[in-house]
């Protein structure tokens, strides 16, 4: 009877040694991602940032074009709250979907911004707005790269937490699946853009 114990003590043990080390994993697989999840934010706030001096300089330029910019004054502030969202709730796949989708829309008012400035030689050869330009096409890269490494580390976090046995560890102690960051939301969106001459 003695030795029955001693099993069962032991076997409980490494139990509780298991269990602790897949807590560990867990929790750094969720503090990774919670980094580069703020990796993201870093590169966000840098473009937001810049939109308003891109704004600044079009302005003197572009004074009866006032709806393209205001169109990129409101979709910085919503994908600013979007953004704000997320960091407040980054385990919820609707909250993402939502920065993902007013993050769009943001480079969609920008790009039209930059199209705009085409038609505008003085714009265009304006040092400040080149300089304003290709600064926000570098930070563009480089939110791309953030997501990217946001999106590998959700990848390993949730296989770490769905995958048998931590599966058990994880849900008994909260460890949800965590949504990726997608950059399209739509099938049209996917669609390859088609060239026409």
């Amino acid at each position: 009877m003695n030795t029955n114990l001693v099993v069962v003590s032991a076997v409980m043990a490494a139990l509780l040694v298991w269990g602790v080390l897949v807590y560990n994993r867990l929790m750094a697989l969720r503090n990774r991602t919670g980094n580069a999840l703020a990796q993201i934010d870093v590169q966000l706030k840098r473009r937001y940032d810049l939109v308003p001096n891109l704004v600044a300089v079009a302005k003197k330029y572009l004074e009866h074009e006032s709806q393209t910019l205001e169109a990129v004054i409101r979709a910085r502030g919503q994908a600013q709250a979007a953004a704000s969202a997320l960091r407040a709730a980054p385990g919820k796949p609707e909250v993402a979907d939502a920065m993902v989708a007013a993050e769009g829309a943001l480079g969609g008012a920008l790009g039209r911004l930059m199209v705009l400035t085409e038609s505008y030689p003085d714009l265009k050869a304006d040092d400040t707005m080149r300089s304003l330009s290709e600064e926000l096409g570098s930070t563009e890269n480089r939110i791309g790269y953030a997501r990217q490494a946001y999106n590998d580390q959700v990848l390993a976090f949730n296989n770490a937490s769905r995958a048998f046995p931590a599966i058990v560890v994880a849900s008994m102690l909260g460890f949800h699946a965590m949504p990726m960051l997608q950059s399209t939301q739509s099938a049209q969106e996917r669609e390859a853009v088609r060239v026409q001459f």
